[in-house]
C-alpha cells in the first residue's frame, strides 16, 4: 500500500469516528476532528485544522440532524433560540481565536472539556421531563446559552456540540436524547459561522474535509442507531459523552505540554 493511499484511509477513518461520534452524543465530533487532524492525519498548522473541522463538523452534523428529525428527537423551537443566538457568539469568537496562539488554544480548550465532562457525570442520573420545550418562561435563558456556547463554540473553532448538549439540558430541561438531536441544528450553524470566517483567513483545507465529510456520512449512521439503543439505559449515554471528552482531553493536554 502506498503512503498516499494510506494517508487516504487515515483521514476517511478519522471521519468515520467523528461521523459516529456525532450521531451518537450530538456533540464532539470537534473533541475528536481537532486532535485527530492534528496527531493522526499531521495537519502542522492548529488554525488550519480547526478551521477545517469546523466545517468538517457542520456537514456532518446536517447529515446526522435529518436522521434525528425522521425519528422525532428534535425540538425545533429550541433549536431555532439556541442556534440564531449562538451565530453571533460564534463570529465574534472566531475573531478572537485567530488571534490566539495556537498551541495555547488547544490547551485552553482540553481544560474547558474537562469541566464539562465533570458537570454532565454530576447529572448523569437526571433522565429530563420529555415534554420540555422552550416558551415565553425560558426563552431568555435559552438564548443567554445560545450566546455564550457560540462565543466559546467560534473561539476554539469547533461546532460547540459538547457545549450544547449540556446547555439545552441546563435551560429547558430535557432529556438527553432530545438535547442531542436538538443540538445538531446549532452544531450545524455554529460550525458553518465559524468556517465561513476561518475560510476566509485561508484555513480550510478542502480536500481533507472533504474525505472527512465522506467517512463521516457513513459513521453517523451507525452512531444514531447506537444512541437510542444507549438512551434505553439511565445515565449511559450521559456516562459515554463525559468519558469521550475526558479521553481526548486528557491526550490534548499531554501532547499540548510536550510542545510547549
Amino acid at each position: 500500500m502506498s503512503a498516499a493511499l494510506f494517508h487516504t484511509g487515515l483521514e476517511l477513518f478519522s471521519g468515520v469516528l467523528v461521523g459516529f461520534t456525532l450521531g451518537l452524543i450530538g456533540g464532539g465530533g470537534s473533541i475528536l476532528a481537532v486532535p485527530l487532524m492534528v496527531y493522526l492525519v499531521g495537519v502542522s498548522n492548529p488554525h488550519v485544522a480547526l478551521g477545517t473541522s469546523a466545517l468538517a463538523v457542520a456537514v456532518n452534523a446536517l447529515v446526522s440532524l435529518a436522521q434525528h428529525a425522521r425519528a422525532h428527537t428534535v425540538k425545533w423551537r429550541c433549536a431555532s433560540i439556541y442556534a440564531s443566538t449562538g451565530i453571533v457568539g460564534a463570529f465574534a469568537g472566531a475573531a478572537a481565536g485567530k488571534a490566539v496562539d495556537g498551541r495555547h488554544l488547544l490547551l485552553c480548550f482540553a481544560i474547558l472539556m474537562i469541566g464539562v465532562g465533570i458537570i454532565m457525570l454530576k447529572g448523569r442520573r437526571n433522565e429530563g421531563c420529555p415534554g420540555a420545550s422552550c416558551n415565553r418562561h425560558n426563552a431568555a435563558k435559552v438564548a443567554g446559552y445560545g450566546l455564550g456556547t457560540g462565543l466559546l463554540s467560534g473561539f476554539f473553532g469547533i461546532g460547540g456540540g459538547f457545549l450544547i448538549v449540556p446547555g439545552l439540558i441546563a435551560s429547558t430541561g430535557m432529556p438527553i436524547l432530545n438535547a442531542v438531536g436538538t443540538s445538531l441544528v446549532a452544531v450545524s450553524a455554529f460550525g458553518l459561522s465559524t468556517a465561513v470566517s476561518y475560510m476566509l483567513s485561508g484555513y480550510i483545507d478542502w480536500q481533507l474535509a472533504g474525505l472527512f465529510i465522506l467517512g463521516g456520512a457513513a459513521g453517523s449512521v451507525v452512531g444514531i442507531r447506537r444512541a437510542r439503543h444507549m438512551a434505553k439505559s439511565k445515565g449511559s449515554l450521559t456516562t459515554f459523552f463525559a468519558i469521550v471528552i475526558f479521553a481526548v482531553a486528557i491526550y490534548m493536554i499531554w501532547q499540548g505540554l510536550r510542545s510547549l
